[in-house]
């Protein structure tokens, strides 16, 4: 096998290793990823998972590298062509409903960040940090937006961005402890009621 072979056969064992392991963090957390775990769902040697990561947290902060991109693709890619301001903000919202209540083929166990956030909230170390970092860049996105409302007058002038996202941040972890723990079906409507009442509150007048 060539040596180009050799590499993109490894990089394709290595995606395999990450996708199955965000599936995995959503179920059981970050702390729940085993070497073994995977090697058995993989069919590997245990070798073969160190051989790529060489350790637990090597694995984990790609797993959540890899699950930041993944929410990307479900949540910003399907709302990323709509004009900057309130009309992004509401595609975004309902695509963030959308992958809470449905993208269980890749993640299971609902939002793998939520998860994170609560495991490492209070541990120091480099998988504290790379959560934080991760939810910091999309509240800063979704607060670029809410700026852009405001500068559209959309949304009131002495709105500020920073506390609007805050509530919604708290909507959506309502939205995922309503699917994931009590597994109310009326959780999607709810949020969208929510969200309606949210966005009036900080309405321009008209």
């Amino acid at each position: 096998m060539s040596p180009r072979h050799s590499a993109a056969e490894a990089r394709r064992t290595r995606d395999r290793i990450v996708d199955r392991s965000v599936a995995l963090a959503s179920l059981e957390g970050l702390d729940g990823l085993t070497i073994g775990r995977l090697a058995t769902d993989l069919e590997m040697s245990k070798a073969g998972i160190l051989g790529h990561f060489g350790t637990k947290e090597t694995l984990q902060l790609a797993t959540l590298e890899r699950a930041s991109v993944l929410f990307g693709r479900l949540v910003w890619e399907p709302a990323a062509d709509a004009p900057p301001g309130l009309r992004r903000l509401h595609a975004v919202c309902e695509a963030w409903i959308r992958y809470l209540e449905t993208a269980r083929d890749v993640f299971p166990g609902g939002c793998l960040f939520t998860t994170a956030a609560v495991e490492f909230d209070a541990h120091d170390g480099p998988v504290r940090t790379t959560v934080a970092r991760l939810l910091t860049v999309w509240r800063r996105r979704l607060a670029a937006d809410v700026r852009h409302a405001v500068a559209a007058g959309e949304l009131a002038p002495d709105t500020d961005p920073e506390q609007l996202v805050h509530e919604l941040t708290g909507v959506y972890l309502a939205l995922n402890q309503s699917i994931q723990l009590l597994r109310d079906p009326a959780a999607p409507d709810r949020t969208r009621r929510a969200l309606d009442r949210l966005f009036r509150s900080y309405a321009a007048a008209r």
